[in-house]
């Protein structure tokens, strides 16, 4: 079965960095592009950043473009999102995610950006 499970989420002053983790089974992930996407209260969830399975490609929200990077270790089946210079407006719940023959999600990890 298909399993994504989040991590490295937690409490953090504006301006800390973090850096997520997702790791993956269940499916050949180094065929799989991954996305991480969040979801703060009362809004719906959002794209935040994106890599191609080898890699090669990524692509970010413009809210994150210069303080997050997507990365991933294929021989770990695990994708990172390290996230930098972080405001509360980046609090929320984070959420990894891989597109099969349906779309897949793991349970995500809070993160709170808070002084």
């Amino acid at each position: 079965q298909v399993q994504l499970v989040e991590s490295g989420g937690g409490l953090v002053q504006p301006g800390g960095s973090l850096r997520l983790s997702c790791a993956a089974s269940g499916f050949t992930f180094s065929s799989v592009t991954m996305r991480w996407y969040r979801q703060a209260p009362g809004k719906e969830r959002e794209l935040v950043a994106r890599i191609t399975n080898a890699g090669g490609s990524t692509n970010y929200a413009d809210s994150v473009k210069g303080r997050f990077t997507i990365s991933r270790d294929n021989a770990k089946n695990t994708v990172y999102l390290q996230m930098n210079r972080l405001t509360p407006e980046d609090t929320a719940v984070y959420f990894c995610n891989a597109a099969l023959y349906a779309w897949y999600w793991g349970q995500g990890t809070q993160v709170t950006v808070s002084s």
